[in-house]
């Protein structure tokens, strides 16, 4: 077999570096990457999650597979995906962290959502491990429940964003309440301070979400043993 020339290789070799942005191309594909960095889901789920068909859905998460970003496993009827290794979060957060710096689309962008004007200043997460060690205050998980059962910040209360106005009447009235949800981008924790400051409680949400709390090694917890009714006693 002849020896592969330095150009040949250079080419191949930039290929394959392709398959992986071209599986970031995609908006949509971005998004289950970040549903998916939650835990292990289902097609239907992250169909309904992310807004699209199933057959959509699961031509995306065939694109993913195909680069090697995602794996799946079937479960009696279903099919479930995750992330194949942690490297695809790693590159997940260095794409948005690049397009934060170098985008100024991406900048205004957050702070039109997220910014100051609101009164949505976030936490970080040593001080709400601070803070939750002291007991003073309440932390909600305003994520859908099957990602909390999957993990979640232990201590924290599943409390699921479309669940909040119901549930209120469970949580504290003398103690700040921070929610968090999926990431530093993720809508779920602003609206739910938004609702909880609009019925008079004193709110914030987490800067930073699930995985990164996870990746950092802090405290977790898994199932669904929290209620609305354990922060009521404490």
């Amino acid at each position: 077999m002849p020896p592969v020339r330095g150009r040949d290789f250079k080419d191949a070799l930039f290929a394959e570096f392709a398959r992986i942005a071209a599986a970031f191309a995609s908006p949509k594909r971005i998004e289950l990457v970040d549903l998916l960095a939650q835990g292990e889901r289902n097609v239907e789920t992250l169909a309904r999650e992310a807004a699209l068909t199933l057959a959509n859905t699961s031509r995306h998460l065939q694109v993913l597979k195909g680069a090697g970003l995602a794996v799946s496993r079937k479960d009696g009827l279903h099919v479930l995906y995750r992330l194949a290794d942690p490297l695809v979060l790693d590159g997940y957060r260095s794409l948005q962290a690049l397009a934060q710096a170098r985008l100024a689309e991406v900048d205004r962008l957050v702070r039109d959502y997220f910014g100051d004007g609101d009164g949505l200043e976030p936490i970080g997460s040593a001080e709400l491990l601070t803070r939750a060690r002291r007991r003073d205050v309440v932390v909600i998980d305003v994520r859908p429940r099957e990602e909390y059962a999957a993990g979640h910040i232990a201590g924290a209360l599943s409390v699921p964003l479309g669940d909040l106005e119901r549930r209120l009447a469970e949580l504290p009235a003398n103690k700040r309440i921070v929610a968090y949800c999926r990431g530093p981008y993720c809508v779920l924790a602003a609206e739910a301070v938004r609702t909880l400051r609009r019925r008079g409680r004193n709110a914030v949400r987490l800067e930073e979400g699930f995985p990164e709390w996870r990746d950092a090694g802090l405290p977790v917890g898994a199932g669904l043993e929290a209620t609305g009714r354990a922060a009521r006693r404490s």
